[in-house]
């Protein structure tokens, strides 16, 4: 009789579970099967997670994947750490969709930790010292940046992924992402949901080093990228 395959002593089921019960609309019903084949991918490819630069995002699309989680992890705490202290005169439908937003974030980071299982990069030390958590302005602009930061670098990771598999998941995750970032624009200056694209409409585009001089100002843990794939 076949081995049931574990995460922290759960079965594969029961975390997926736990992971789609962290979001109000069940947010993860739409990835379908696609935590398996991440799992299957962290299995077959694992590279070392520490090096005496820091801590090694990994290779190929499972270095994406730890990418995607480093990036789930900056956006996942960052809201948690908004709920912990609303802004003051936080109204009742933006506490409410903020929620939304937060169950979403986390559940991409806690799905990213699962389907990586023994492959994934430890959870990072961050610093957000910068941001005043009191004030919506801050709060918003910081959630702005995030947002767009987010959408930016799911595009920029498209060109680097080879599975039809994870390139779809990635579609599927950047699409909300960008839900999020017109919603939160729209908060801070109604109808503007639709600004920040180019000429030609488009949402811009960043690589994995761009990304993280950004981040970074965010991200206590020293990471090394150099070994992620750049075309």
């Amino acid at each position: 009789m076949p081995t049931k395959k574990t995460i922290d002593g759960q079965s594969v089921a029961e975390t997926e579970g736990n992971i789609k019960n962290l979001s109000r609309r069940n947010f993860l019903g739409y990835i379908g099967g696609a935590s398996a084949l991440l799992i299957t991918a962290a299995a077959c490819k694992k590279d070392d997670n520490s090096s005496n630069s820091g801590v090694n995002l990994g290779s190929g699309d499972p270095g994406i994947l730890n990418y995607a989680y480093a990036l789930e992890q900056i956006e996942a705490a960052f809201y948690t750490k908004v709920f912990e202290s609303p802004f003051s005169g936080i109204t009742a439908s933006e506490s409410a969709l903020l929620g939304d937003i937060r169950d979403h974030e986390v559940a991409h980071r806690e799905f990213f930790k699962a389907a990586l299982a023994g492959g994934a990069i430890p959870a990072l030390e961050l610093d957000f010292a910068s941001i005043n958590f009191g004030s919506r302005d801050s709060v918003l602009a910081t959630a702005k940046a995030f947002e767009d930061l987010g959408v930016s670098a799911y595009n920029g990771a498209g060109k680097l992924i080879t599975s039809p598999d994870y390139l779809l998941l990635a579609g599927k995750i950047v699409s909300v992402e960008a839900r999020h970032a017109a919603y939160i624009r729209d908060l801070i200056a109604p109808g503007t949901f639709a600004d920040g694209l180019d000429a030609n409409g488009l949402d811009m585009s960043r690589s994995p080093s761009e990304v993280f001089a950004i981040a970074g100002t965010y991200v206590k843990t020293k990471l090394n990228i150099s070994n992620l794939p750049t075309t």
